[in-house]
């Protein structure tokens, strides 16, 4: 199964998707640069965190203006999975193709540490491969992570089912409405989330909770 990472100045956590995709599917993914206005055809495109463009303005407001965004968008629109982690997640907010705003942390500081999560929603081509209401552990590392809707927003995302992940067992690292770590587009097929499953895909990692969502997305056979 093939895919893509897209890179972008001040994204630091790219070397971390590349070794996780490539050993899940056995297969370097290729790279989209931030001046790309196509990507290949592949099964996933994956955003990853850092601090692109040193987060000036918003975080991910900078980087989802750029060119190789639209191509992404495009991709989206016809179907592609699309997975942004962290500041990944900000970037999909801002470019529209996930609803809602990620804050400053309500603690104000930068978080690193584990966390717990819960699969609110395991009937997506992410999650399928985890149990309903399963628990599972991710590392964050975030300074911006605090997600936010409207009350009209929010309400169509908890009753189509668009919540994915929530924290659980009290881990709320930085004060997310309703506890959401992740949602997915309307379509189903883009998926935006705080944590890094990437982190924790092997025994080295000290664990592999976060493998199960890539392969999923992937279309790996179980």
């Amino acid at each position: 199964m093939k895919s893509a990472v897209v890179l972008l100045p001040g994204l630091n956590r790219d070397r971390d998707m590349i070794a996780a995709l490539t050993k899940i599917s056995g297969k370097p993914p290729v790279t989209a640069w931030e001046s790309d206005t196509d990507i290949p055809d592949v099964d996933l495109i994956a955003i990853p965190g850092g601090f692109s463009y040193g987060d000036y303005l918003r975080c991910g407001a900078i980087a989802a203006r750029m060119p190789v965004m639209q191509a992404v968008a495009a991709k989206a629109k016809a179907g592609v999975p699309v997975i942004g982690v962290c500041n990944g997640f900000q970037i999909l907010v801002e470019a529209g193709l996930l609803p809602g705003a990620l804050m400053r942390n309500a603690s104000l500081r930068f978080v690193c540490r584990e966390v717990k999560l819960q699969i609110a929603n395991a009937n997506t081509q992410f999650t399928r491969r985890y149990a309903p209401g399963q628990i599972i552990r991710s590392p964050v590392a975030h300074h911006d992570g605090n997600y936010f809707a409207d009350a009209e927003t929010l309400a169509r995302l908890e009753g189509e089912g668009q919540v994915v992940f929530r924290y659980a067992e009290g881990t709320n690292p930085n004060g997310s409405i309703n506890d959401i770590a992740g949602i997915i587009s309307e379509k189903g097929n883009v998926l935006g989330l705080m944590p890094h499953p990437e982190n924790l895909i092997e025994p080295a990692h000290g664990g592999n909770d976060g493998r199960a969502l890539f392969e999923a997305a992937l279309g790996l056979a179980a």
